[in-house]
Order: structure tokens, then sequence, then C-alpha cells
């Protein structure tokens, strides 16, 4: 049904809940799956069963279109919104066939500063409240895994402390009645590892129970933190153990945000389940007092983490405000994360939208972070080249970019960014053309969508689209979605599907053979502008160890703050020169990457000091969500 468009643009939540969604059934049906190609999660949601890209092998993918974004505002400049309003302006307007990849947003920033993620205006993921809170529960499931590995690790380290060899090995393989003893599945891994091609625990030499039953974790070096999915800064540094039933046996360590856990960077990266079952068990943990990583597996918990996410690897469908297809799967926060959209869920899409068809992924942040983990790590994990990337600009960043006051979420924005100011707005285009020019580097065509706001003049937007296509973007739109739905993305539609048409030669910043240090500096300086790479005494520790421990192989996945190229959030525009400072590196085995800390980046937000869920809440009559946005 055509949107029932009504100026001044009402707030999200009453945009969405004016809107009746469509039974998940018709919307499946659009999109040819059969009944029993998904599960369905009450009348607005359905969990695709991965089958669907094997039953559609013969069918040719769609092309591959992904959005990303210049270096934002703490207040967002629009990225999801345009991903949905050029998807409704691709299916509801241009009668292409179309699906939305989106992530899931964590609850953190819902209730925190930034407000949720199902874009904005009229062009939104529906139902919004069902989007931005529980969801399907993929967020909490791996929360639960996180936090049971997390749990298993220093229950170990405790019970090593305290126990003999003999007594673990009669707890660890108990003997029944008649004196027989089994190895759980997963510990036959650990003994493959351990190189010991024995399946009777009875004919385990001394030595082999030994080895077997204790891991020797240096508590020291594990990396392993526990998660949630709220904002709280005072779970960043903790201190554990320190019940009586723990006997003194303390540990500092801390939390990070649920979404920033290795589980959903495995989540975003896995192609079956039998693949996640291998990647969870190589989960890196730690290291024994030996040097030798410790993993999931060894812990024996490989198999049990699985069984919590086994739901959780099916991506979501859910629609758009007009009626297009949506994937919601993996999660967001590009700048500690790999922040992109899943690799099953752009699989499953581009065989569904097929070969006259389009697919929309997001990557999160400025294009520095997450379009480059979308083209180093995802591309080269899936196979999959991009047609197209389309960068998201708005005259507020450009403004601020160019020497504008501080934009600061919660304030009201300075006089400068309500009147038109043409050369505020050329000074800060270099951060624009930056982008742009990084995506060439990938040799990906780029359409810069000009996300228009009620104070933009005409004169603005007409400054940024001469400098975008002086800077080599093959269009240049004005697009006006978030208050016209899909009808104000048609013109950005149309120039998205003539750049899909250009030739594309898709390439990798950096080849993996290339020490670790060299893919950092690769980043810093290609995509950053960095001068220099400077490494903090335990970043080179964990690099040296990494690489000894034969992960050198993998690509990197920096963790930087998105509010700049450089370390220094306030270093606006396109800086250059600066020295570029690494201050932790972990290992996500199972994922596939390694992990650089930057800068003073936090891996869990803080709440403000007055968040969002001040306006949210409940009609206790109807039990309709209010606030949310």
């Amino acid at each position: 049904m055509p949107l029932n468009i009504v100026s001044p643009t009402p707030p999200d939540i009453v945009i969405a809940q004016s809107v009746e969604c469509r039974p998940i059934t018709e919307i499946a049906a659009k999109l040819g799956l059969q009944e029993d190609d998904y599960e369905p999660h009450g009348h607005q949601k359905a969990k695709v069963k991965l089958s669907v890209r094997e039953k559609l092998a013969h069918v040719p993918n769609g092309k591959y279109i992904v959005v990303a974004g210049i270096t934002p505002t703490p207040l967002g400049e629009g990225k999801s919104t345009t991903t949905v309003g050029l998807c409704q302006a691709m299916g509801a307007h241009l009668g292409k066939r179309v699906v939305t990849c989106v992530r899931q947003p964590s609850q953190g920033p819902t209730f925190g500063i930034k407000g949720g993620a199902a874009g904005g205006g009229y062009s939104q993921v529906i139902p919004m409240e069902e989007f931005n809170l529980h969801m399907t529960g993929d967020i909490h499931a791996i929360t639960a895994a996180t936090n049971l590995l997390a749990a298993a690790i220093d229950v170990r380290v405790f019970h090593e402390s305290t126990q003999s060899d003999d007594a673990l090995f009669n707890r660890l393989c108990p003997a029944d009645r008649d004196g027989a003893r089994h190895f759980a599945p997963v510990m036959l891994r650990r003994l493959a590892k351990l190189g010991i091609d024995k399946t009777d625990p009875n004919e385990l030499t001394p030595e082999e129970r030994s080895k077997f039953v204790r891991l020797d974790i240096d508590p020291a070096t594990i990396t392993w933190r526990r998660v949630l999915d709220t904002n709280d800064r005072f779970l960043r540094g903790i201190t554990i153990g320190q019940g009586p039933a723990e006997k003194g046996m303390t540990r500092q360590t801390g939390f990070d945000i649920a979404v920033a856990s290795e589980i959903m960077a495995i989540l975003a990266v896995t192609t079956s389940l039998s693949d996640m079952r291998e990647r969870l068990g190589r989960i890196v943990v730690g290291s024994s007092r030996a040097g030798l990583p410790v993993t999931a597996d060894d812990l024996g918990v490989g198999g049990a983490l699985t069984v919590l996410m086994k739901d959780a690897i099916m991506p979501t469908l859910m629609q758009t405000l007009e009626e297009t297809p949506v994937l919601v799967h993996a999660g967001p926060f590009a700048n500690i994360a790999t922040g992109n959209s899943s690799i099953v869920a752009d699989q499953i899409a581009l065989k569904l939208a097929g070969p006259e068809g389009y697919v929309v992924t997001e990557a999160g942040f400025g294009a520095d972070i997450g379009a480059e983990k979308f083209c180093n790590i995802k591309c080269r994990y899936s196979g999959l080249p991009p047609d197209c990337m389309v960068i998201v600009a708005t005259v507020r960043a450009l403004k601020m970019h160019g020497g504008g006051p501080p934009v600061v979420a919660g304030k009201p924005l300075d006089h400068a960014y309500k009147t038109e100011n043409l050369e505020l707005v050329r000074a800060g285009c270099c951060n624009l053309a930056r982008h742009i020019q990084n995506a060439q580097k990938f040799g990906v065509p780029v359409v810069v969508a000009i996300n228009r706001f009620a104070t933009d003049t005409d004169a603005e937007l007409e400054v940024v689209r001469q400098e975008a296509l002086a800077a080599g973007a093959e269009g240049a739109v004005v697009a006006q979605h978030h208050g016209q739905g899909g009808a104000g993305a048609v013109d950005l539609a149309k120039a998205v599907i003539a750049a899909c048409e250009k030739p594309a030669s898709f390439k990798f910043l950096y080849e993996l053979d290339i020490p670790l240090k060299a893919k950092i500096e690769s980043i810093a300086a290609n995509i950053y502008g960095a001068g220099s790479v400077e490494y903090s005494p335990e970043a080179e520790a964990a690099l040296e160890q990494y690489t000894r421990q034969g992960f050198a192989d993998l690509p990197v996945c920096m963790a930087k703050t998105q509010y700049s190229f450089s370390n220094d959030p306030a270093a606006k525009g396109a800086p250059s020169g600066f020295a570029f400072k690494v201050r932790e590196v972990r290992v996500a085995a199972g994922a596939g990457w390694l992990i650089a800390v930057c800068g003073d980046m936090m891996m869990i937000p803080g709440l403000p000091t007055r968040p969002a869920f001040y306006e949210i809440d409940i009609d206790p009559e109807t039990g309709r969500v209010l606030g949310l946005s």
C-alpha cells in the first residue's frame, strides 16, 4: 500500500505504528519462499533456513551493493535510513526485485544516545519495536554463549589450582559401577591436539593424564571477557572471585558490549552449522604457561556454545514500511567489531534476488571502518565482490568537518548548522573525498547519497554534489527518503542501478602473507592517512606471541574511534601524517582475524547524562511501546 506521507515528519515510532505490517508469510511468498523454508516467530518475523541457499544454488546472484558513510557526527547521518529508503525505491517504486540486509541493533544505543537502528521517518524496518528490542533473541544467545565460556575459563583455573591430576581425571572422566570410563566427544578433540590416539580413558599413562587434564592457563593471558547488551561503563574494569568460596582467586577483567563478542563475529562470517561448530571450538581464550593457545574445545565447551547458537545462525525475515523484504542478521558497532550484516544473510538474499535483482547490505559507521572491514574481511571470507558502494553524506557532518562547532548529542545544534554556509560545506568535503578515494582503492564504483535535512539549502547540496563528482564518484544524488519514503530515493536508486552496470575490479588492500604489522600499517596509511604507527609494549608482545602461535596469516580488524580518521575523535576533516596508536591486540581465532584496539577506544560504551530511556515507556491499556526512536 502507498505510504500516507504527513508533513512535518512525525516521530519514527508514530510512523511505524501507523502502518499495518503484512503477515510475514506474505512477504516470504513474494520472495518465493515455501512454508518449509522458514520458521515463523509470531506473525511479523521468521527465521530463514540456510537450506534455501542450497536449494537456489543454481540461481545466479543478484547485484551486490554495500552502503557506507562519511565520518559521522554523534547524531548519525542516516546510513540505515538510506539503506532502507534505497530498497523501498528499488522495490516499491521501480519494480525491481530487492532484498535489504541489515544488522540487529544493540540495546546499548537504543537506551543510550543514538537510539535504534531501524532507519527513520518513512524509511524504516517494521515492526520497529521488535526490531530494536529483542527481535528473535540472537544477541541474547550470543550473551549467554559468551558468558558460559567465561565461566568455564575461570572455573577451570580454579579447579586445576585446588586438585591433583588424579582428582581432576576422576571428575572429568568418572568411572561407572563397572569401572569403565568414557571421554565426552569434545574431549577427543583435545586428545587429538595433544597427539594422543586413545579412546579409552583407562589406557592413558600418568603423563598423558596430566597433559589431558591440565590446561595450565596463565591467568595473565586471558583475553576472553564477559558481555552484556547494555551501556554500562562501570563494568569496563572489574575484579572477580571475591566471594569466600573462591578462596582468594581474584582476577582483574571486565565486560564488553555483547556485539563486540567474538561469538557475534563468528555469527557474521560463518557459513553453516558445521562451520560454526568448528569456529566456536577454535576460539582462543588465552595461553598456557608454556605459551600455547588454549581454546574453547580445550575447555570442553565448544559443542555447548553451538547449541546455544543453533537458532541464531538463521537470518530473520522482516519488512520495510513499503513491504519490501529485509533480512536482519549479525550486529552493529563497526568501531569495535566488524559491524556488517552476516555472510549467510547476503548469500541467501543474493539467491532470492536472482540475476535481475539487487541486494543492499550495510557496513557500520564511516567507510574507513565499516566498509574497510567489509572489503578486507567479509568479502575475503564470503568470496562475494560488491558491484557498487554507496557513501552517505550530510551537509551537517560536512560542515562539522569543515571547521564547524562540535556536534554534541542531546544539545541543540549551533546556528552554523541551520544557516547556509557554502565555504564551511566545501571545506568539509575533504572528508567525503577521502572516503570516495578509499573506496576506489578496492576497485568499487561509488555513488554518493546526499541525505537532505530540512535546514539544507539547494546551494549547499549542489556544493556537495559537485565535490563528490570531482573526487571520482560515479554519481551524487540528493535523497529525501526520510520525509518521502522510497519516492524520495528514486533518483538515488537509478544512479545505483547505473553504477552496478559499470565494470568493477574488486581487490583487497593487502595480502594475507605479509606480517601482521604490515597489515595494520597498510590500513593506517592507506585508509586513515597516518604517517606512522606506534605500538604499546603490550601490543608488541601480543603481536609477537600471536605470530609465534601461528596466527600471522589472518586479516586485521581495527577497533578505533568512528569520529575521525585518526585516534583523536576531535581531529575532523581528513587529517594526515599523524602517529596512529595501537594499544592492545587480541586474537579472534574462531572468527578468523586479529583485533587491534587503537587509541583510547572502549569496548563497551557508557550512558550519557540524559539517556534515551527517559523517553521510553508503555501504554498499559494497549501494550503499545512509546518514545522509542
